[in-house]
């Protein structure tokens, strides 16, 4: 009979757990659309299909990875005058919810500028450069460019915007995710850079 008696109980805790975790996912999922309406659209766009080519696409990205560069910009260990200043009373919470929301976020076929340019990109995407130690893109980030948890989608990218984010990690520009990228980028030539570029935007 206790058997009897508990399995209803039991069942009955488990929806009530459920119902309360479906009531907090919904609660963060209206707080991170309010913050994108009233912040990120502005340049990311409300879908992150950004218009421009100075502000990353963010549909489809992981939510992990667009969690931990919210939180980077937060502390400062990547640098970004405007993104500190926008992020400066999110929440940790709200970073989670974001990179939720713009994960949900449906990604679109872009179309490659340069088809020519795209084909040696995707020869570097898929194969590297093995006479100049260049190693394929796709080891880290897919062969789809779809990357993980901790490495960001390149599939769909603007163009101009990876091209911008190598030339930092050459640099040293770009102040979080450096120490494996620097060693990349800095092996990359201008024409290598620009082609890998041209290829991950016309990726699915």
């Amino acid at each position: 009979m206790r058997t009897l008696f508990h399995r209803p109980l039991a069942a009955t805790a488990l929806c009530i757990a459920g119902l309360l975790s479906l009531g907090a996912h919904a609660q963060d999922l209206a707080k991170a659309t309010k913050i994108v309406e009233e912040s990120c659209s502005v340049c990311h766009g409300a879908d992150g299909e950004s218009a421009s080519p100075a502000f990353p696409r963010l549909a489809g990205q992981h939510a992990g990875y667009i969690e931990r560069q919210l939180r980077d910009y937060k502390s400062g260990k990547r640098k970004s005058r405007a993104m500190s200043a926008i992020i400066e009373d999110v929440s940790e919470a709200d970073f989670k919810a974001l990179g939720t929301y713009f994960q949900g976020r449906p990604t679109h076929t872009h179309e490659i500028e340069d088809a020519e340019l795209a084909q040696v990109g995707r020869y570097l995407f898929t194969r590297g450069n093995p006479y100049s130690g260049v190693p394929a893109c796709s080891a880290c980030h897919g062969d789809n460019g779809h990357g993980t948890a901790t490495l960001p989608r390149l599939a769909g990218q603007h163009t101009r915007y990876v091209e911008r984010q190598l030339q930092a990690f050459d640099k040293r520009e770009r102040t979080n995710d450096n120490a494996v990228m620097h060693a990349v980028a800095s092996k990359l030539t201008e024409l290598e850079l620009r082609a890998v570029a041209a290829y991950v935007a016309g990726l699915k």
